[in-house]
């Protein structure tokens, strides 16, 4: 007998759309349902777990803490179902290769992605774009074959390149100076986080969370519009933010690379994979 509730995967997908589209209205289009039935759905799962998953405003809707705990397992349980229902039958003799990109490489990759498919027609190609310390976790659960992920120095990994950062903030409506700051970051646990917090601690100024988000593209726009100070990858910065140097106080931070993993055991078409990253990637 199972002693816990099980999760209904309907519930489960309606959930994960409604965290990767940021909307109920975008959501229902995915899943192929009306607004009010998504809704209901994630209603009866907060409902069977007895806490809030989302937090709902006019404008947007944000994981609460248990909601970011939740997302990596309903990930994972939907991407089981469907490898189970693939073992079981011939539409992939070739296997199942599991991938986990952060979310600004995971539309960057996509050519090459549809590349390794067709050379590989009989192998089904799962990609999770996500947080990187959920990638890192699904790889520790080997719900992952390969995962590129950011990282701070330190941990070996099969290869690497360091990721230059940036503090960034408004052209137009600038932040920094405001007291308190206003930040502009990932939700606890994500990346960058802790070094931005740590950072204007040792500056003496106070601060204060005006926007988060586990949407790399989200913080990026509102950093953009004037919402708040962030430190993201060089590579985000848009034509509306300014880059906060030495200036400001603000040190570099120059102790973040992406790292590519996979496992000791991967098979030929996973080596492949990860080969084609590393070399798209300019990893060493």
């Amino acid at each position: 007998m199972n002693r816990y509730p099980m999760f209904s995967p309907q519930q489960l997908l309606s959930f994960v759309a409604v965290c990767e589209t940021g909307s109920f209205t975008r959501a229902a289009d995915r899943v192929y349902l009306s607004q009010s039935t998504v809704s209901q759905q994630i209603r009866r799962l907060e409902e069977s777990l007895g806490k809030p998953l989302l937090e709902r405003t006019s404008h947007q809707v944000q994981l609460t803490e248990e909601g970011e705990r939740l997302l990596g397992y309903a990930r994972r349980i939907i991407a089981l179902n469907g490898e189970a229902h693939d073992a079981l039958s011939d539409q992939w003799p070739d296997g199942v290769v599991r991938l986990g990109v952060p979310e600004d490489f995971a539309a960057a990759t996509t050519s090459l992605l549809a590349q390794f498919s067709r050379a590989h027609p009989h192998i089904r190609l799962d990609v999770t774009s996500g947080l990187s310390h959920e990638l890192r976790r699904a790889w520790q659960q080997e719900m992952l074959d390969i995962i590129l992920v950011k990282q701070l120095t330190g941990e070996k990994a099969n290869a690497s390149r360091p990721e230059p950062m940036l503090w960034l903030d408004s052209a137009a409506f600038p932040a920094f100076e405001r007291d308190p700051i206003p930040l502009v970051l990932f939700p606890l646990n994500g990346l960058y986080r802790e070094e931005l917090c740590q950072a204007l601690d040792a500056l003496g100024r106070s601060w204060r969370i005006s926007y988060s988000s586990a949407s790399l593209a989200a913080l990026v726009a509102a950093s953009g519009a004037g919402l708040g100070v962030t430190l993201l990858p060089a590579s985000c910065r848009l034509p509306e933010h300014r880059i906060l140097g030495a200036e400001s106080g603000l040190p570099p931070v120059d102790n973040v690379e992406l790292a590519l993993f996979y496992r000791p055991d991967a098979t030929p078409a996973q080596i492949a994979l990860a080969g084609k990253l590393k070399d798209f990637c300019k990893l060493c």
